[in-house]
C-alpha cells in the first residue's frame, strides 16, 4: 500500500526528488523513510510490486528514482523492471538484494535495473546511487526536452549555451580558446551562475568531446564515501563494498572529469588529489596497484579559495595547479542582457517537459524578471519560470504566477505548515473550525513529521497502540488514492 510522503515542509519554485520504495518489510521501509526524508526527498512506499506498477503507469512522472526488494510476493524485482520497460517506463530502478551472487546482480542489470545494493543496506553508499541516478534521470528529461524544442523549429544557442552580456561572452570565448590545451581550469562564480554549463562548453569545444563528460559535486557526497567515488574501491575495500566499483576518474578516461565545489574537499583528499594530478595515477581503495588515467580535469568553486589558502583551509600547491586556467563567471544580476533570453528558453524547455501551452511572458512578468536581483542566479531564475508554466492559467506567464509564493504565504499564512529552525510547526487555522478527524489527521501528519516517518517512535509520543497509528496511516493513505490527498 502506498505508505509515506514528506510532509510538514512546503517548499515552492523547487521539485524535490521523489522516491518509490517497494519492500514488503515494513521496517525496512520505515529505515529507507527515516534516512532520506530528512534529506528533503519524498517517500512513496509499496509492499506489493503490482500495486506500484500500476500507480506508476497510471501517471507521468510517477516518481525519479525506484528502490525496489529482489524478493517481492507476486513479482520479483528482475519481472518488475522488465514490465516497467515494456510499458515505456524508463524511471532509474535500484534493486535491493539479500543476495550476494554476481549472477543475480547481474540478471536485474541485464534486464535493465539502473543498479543494485545488497543488504544489509549501507545507507551512504545507496544515497550516492540514487543522487547519480537522478543525475541521469534529469539530464535524460533535460535531452528530451530540448530535442521538443528543437523539433518545433526553435533554435537554441550553441551548445545549449544562453548569453550575450559582455561579461558572459568573455568568460566563453576563453572557454573556447583554452578547450584544446590540457591545462586544468578553475571556474569561479556565485552558486547556480552557470559553472557547469560552462565546464560542458570546454569539454564540447575541445578535442575531448568524444569521450565522457563525468561531473561531481565535492559536498553532495559524504567525506568518507567521495574518494571511494573518485578513486574506485576493490571488494571488500570497506563495510558496505560487496564488489570491486571503478572510480570517476576512470570512468571520466578519455574525456573530462568536472569537480564542482572544490573548495569544500577535506585537507587529506585534497593532497591525494594533488598527487593524482601529478603523477595522472589513481589507486582504488583496497589495492596496491597504480593505474594510469587520461582524464582533463575541470574544477569549479563559489568559494574564494584565495582567501582558504590564507587561512589554511586549502592547500596552496594544490590551488596554483588547479588555478592554470581562471575563468571567473559574473552573477545574474551583472547580464541584465542575458535575463529573457534564458527565461524564454526555460519557458519553451519547462512548457515542453509538462506538455504545457505557455508561449510568452507579458508586460508586468517581463519588468518583474528584469528587476528582480537573483540572489540564486540562472538556477533560481529556471526554478521560478518551471513554477511559473505549471501554475499558470493562460497562455502567457503574468505577475500573479511568478509571485505566487509571496501570495501564498500572505493569503494562506494562518492554515499552513512551515518550517520553523529544523523543525515543522504545527498552525491551525483561525477562519474556520475543522472537523475533529481532520485535525487528528493534520496533527498525526505533523507528529510524523517531527519524527522523520519513524512509527514507532511517534506512537509512543502520540500514547496511543502502535497498530492504530498504523490503522489510521492507512485509512489517510486510502483516502490519499482516492483523490481525497494527504492533510496539509
Amino acid at each position: 500500500m502506498l505508505g509515506h510522503e514528506r510532509t510538514g515542509v512546503i517548499t515552492w519554485g523547487m521539485k524535490r526528488p521523489k522516491l518509490v520504495v517497494i519492500d514488503d518489510d515494513p521496517d525496512v521501509q520505515d529505515l529507507l523513510v527515516g534516512f532520506f526524508r530528512p534529506k528533503g526527498y519524498e517517500l512513496i512506499t509499496f509492499d506489493d510490486a503490482e500495486e506500484a506498477l500500476k500507480a506508476i503507469s497510471s501517471a507521468d512522472e510517477f516518481c525519479d528514482v525506484i528502490i525496489s526488494d529482489l524478493r517481492l510476493p507476486n513479482m520479483s524485482g528482475v519481472e518488475l523492471t522488465v514490465a516497467l520497460l515494456e510499458k515505456g517506463i524508463t524511471t532509474p530502478l535500484i534493486i535491493m538484494t539479500a543476495h550476494r551472487s554476481a549472477e543475480v546482480a547481474l540478471e536485474a542489470i541485464e534486464a535493465g535495473a539502473y543498479d543494485f545494493v545488497v543488504k544489509p543496506l549501507h545507507f551512504p553508499q545507496l544515497q550516492v546511487s540514487v543522487e547519480r541516478a537522478l543525475h541521469f534521470s534529469r539530464m535524460r528529461e533535460e535531452n528530451q526536452a530540448l530535442r521538443a524544442v528543437v523539433a518545433g523549429g526553435e533554435q537554441s544557442t550553441l551548445q545549449g549555451i544562453i548569453g550575450k552580456s559582455p561579461k558572459f561572452l568573455r568568460a566563453l570565448d576563453l572557454a573556447r580558446r583554452v578547450a584544446n590545451s590540457s591545462a586544468h581550469v578553475l571556474i569561479s562564480g556565485e552558486s547556480g551562475s552557470g559553472k557547469e554549463v560552462v565546464a560542458k562548453a570546454i569539454h564540447q569545444f575541445g578535442n575531448r568531446k568524444k569521450g565522457p563528460f563525468v561531473a561531481i559535486n565535492c559536498s553532495a557526497i559524504p567525506e568518507n564515501l567521495l574518494e571511494a567515488e573518485l578513486f574506485g574501491y576493490a571488494k571488500g575495500a570497506f563495510t558496505g563494498a560487496v564488489e570491486k566499483r571503478v572510480g570517476l576518474f576512470e570512468e571520466a578516461a578519455g574525456g573530462t572529469l568536472f569537480l564542482d565545489e572544490i573548495g569544500d574537499l577535506s585537507l587529506p583528499l585534497q593532497a591525494k588529489l594533488l598527487r593524482v594530478l601529478q603523477d595522472k595515477k589513481i589507486k582504488r581503495l583496497g589495492e596496491n596497484q597504480t593505474r594510469t588515467v587520461d582524464v582533463r580535469v575541470v574544477s569549479a568553486t563559489h568559494k574564494n579559495l584565495r582567501q582558504e589558502v590564507m587561512e589554511n583551509r586549502f592547500r596552496e600547491d594544490l590551488f596554483f595547479r588547479l588555478n592554470v586556467i581562471p575563468i571567473g563567471l559574473p552573477p545574474l544580476r551583472e547580464r541584465k542582457e542575458d535575463i529573457m533570453p534564458l527565461s524564454e528558453f526555460f519557458l519553451k524547455k519547462h512548457a515542453a517537459l509538462n506538455r504545457i501551452g505557455v508561449k510568452g511572458f507579458t508586460k508586468g512578468a517581463t519588468e518583474y524578471l528584469l528587476k528582480n536581483p537573483w540572489k540564486g542566479n540562472v538556477r533560481e531564475l529556471e526554478n521560478v519560470i518551471e513554477r511559473a508554466v505549471v501554475l499558470s492559467k493562460g497562455t502567457s506567464i503574468d505577475l500573479p504566477d511568478l509571485n505566487f509564493e509571496e501570495e501564498f504565504t500572505d493569503e494562506r499564512k494562518t492554515s499552513v505548515e512551515f518550517i520553523h529552525g529544523d523543525q515543522p510547526r504545527f498552525v491551525i487555522s483561525e477562519e474556520k473550525i475543522l472537523p475533529l478527524d481532520e485535525l487528528i489527521n493534520k496533527y498525526i501528519v505533523f507528529a510524523l513529521g517531527l519524527n522523520q516517518g519513524a512509527k514507532d517512535r511517534t506512537a509512543k509520543d502520540l500514547g496511543v497502540d502502535r497498530k492504530t497509528l498504523y490503522r489510521r496511516v492507512r485509512e489517510m493513505e486510502q483516502s490519499a488514492l482516492s483523490g481525497g490527498g494527504l492533510p496539509q
